[in-house]
């Protein structure tokens, strides 16, 4: 006889820290944005053959026209914040201390958002169409922090 699964109330009373490790492989189109990140402090995209968007993080297919992206553009270090939020609870896998902002910045020559923390800001002033810029960590490593933040430009 199979046990019944948990009800809501005793998964979301169960305390124990939820901590998950695996390893992700970025494959060849997230690796060379990665890599110009690292190596030139370039952030580069992919534009689509047939809707000419520009995808920033980079991808290797457009998921509103289904093409392949080959064409790669540099797009720039500075945009437009369009969403945020202010994180509070710390959890582990936080690299800053809380609280800290989290936002969705859409790069000058690109058509989507990007997801990174906000740094040397006043949470006061914080607004959404403020303009941002890129600040690269001193000591790079070929992941998505090699952007250490955004801050008001």
């Amino acid at each position: 006889m199979s046990q019944p699964l948990k009800d809501i109330e005793t998964i979301m009373s169960d305390e124990r820290p939820r901590v998950m490790r695996y390893s992700y492989a970025a494959g060849p189109v997230r690796s060379k944005f990665l890599f110009s990140l690292r190596d030139q402090q370039k952030i580069l995209a992919t534009r689509c053959p047939g809707c000419g968007r520009v995808y920033v993080p980079a991808r290797s297919s457009c998921p509103k026209c289904f093409e392949d992206m080959e064409e790669w553009v540099e797009v720039s270090h500075e945009g437009i914040l369009e969403s945020y939020t202010i994180v509070y609870k710390s959890e582990p896998i936080h690299i800053a201390d809380t609280p800290f902002v989290f936002g969705i910045i859409k790069l000058d020559g690109a058509d989507t958002g990007m997801v990174h923390r906000l740094g040397e800001i006043d949470f006061e002033k914080i607004r959404i169409g403020m303009r941002v810029r890129a600040v690269f960590s001193e000591e790079r490593r070929g992941d998505i922090r090699d952007i250490q933040y955004f801050k008001p430009s």
